[in-house]
Parts: C-alpha cells; sequence; structure tokens
C-alpha cells in the first residue's frame, strides 16, 4: 500500500520526469554511446610513440622508440637548415627546460636544521671511517 502512497505522493515538474519514462535501473540513457576499452587519442598517441623500431646509424643497427627516431629526424633536420624544423625543435627545447626548471624550483631543500643534521651525520661518518 505504501507504494502506490509514495506513487501518488510523486509530483511531476522540472527535473522530476514521470516514473514511466525514467530509466530503468542497470540500463544506459546512452546505450549506443562509447564502448569499454576503447582508447582515446593520448593513450593511443603515447602506445605508438613508445613502440620499438630499428634503425641503422653509423653502420651500426639500433633500436630505438619512434619518439627517439622522430627527435633524432627533427634534429637532424634542424641542423641541415631547415628552419620550420628549427622552430620546432626551439619550441621543445624551450619547454623541456620550463618543465625542467619547475620541476627543480618544487623540489624540497633542506632547510637550516636539517643541513647541519646532515652535517653532523657526514662528520660521524668520516671518523669512523678513520677510525677503521
Amino acid at each position: 500500500m505504501s507504494n502506490a502512497k509514495d506513487a501518488d505522493s510523486y509530483e511531476v515538474g522540472y527535473g522530476k520526469p514521470p516514473r514511466n519514462t525514467q530509466f530503468q535501473k542497470g540500463s544506459s540513457g546512452n546505450p549506443k554511446g562509447r564502448p569499454r576499452g576503447t582508447l582515446n587519442v593520448a593513450t593511443v598517441l603515447e602506445r605508438t610513440l613508445r613502440e620499438l623500431v630499428v634503425i641503422n646509424e653509423n653502420g651500426q643497427r639500433k633500436t630505438i622508440t619512434k619518439m627517439e627516431a622522430a627527435v633524432k629526424q627533427l634534429v637532424n633536420q634542424a641542423a641541415s637548415g631547415d628552419l620550420a624544423a628549427l622552430r620546432q625543435l626551439m619550441a621543445l627545447v624551450t619547454s623541456a627546460e620550463q618543465r625542467f626548471s619547475d620541476a627543480q624550483a618544487n623540489r624540497p631543500s633542506l632547510n637550516e636544521a636539517d643541513q647541519k643534521v646532515m652535517a653532523q651525520i657526514l662528520e660521524r661518518f668520516e671518523r669512523s671511517i678513520k677510525g677503521d
């Protein structure tokens, strides 16, 4: 009986569709949506760049990733005078340097108390070496 009472007291309005048009439990509102396991572009790109290729360098066969091969080609083109390749290479280098400097800035440094403790540990270590 309480179910009939709940059905009668349910108010249809904004954000409250009629119960008979609501999605059934366990079924999706977008049944033809993206299938599970479908990869996004970033994942496909990362996997592709990590694939191995065999190259000949100075008469030697080497196995490197596609990313390394692409960077080598870009550097070689820039070195041979290709201005577009040089611009791309400079942008890549600038980006890498920026990431490196950001990582260095975020690295915690030792405060004065920690430096004293480390100095004492080094002194004890040196004394133990000399004492042996």
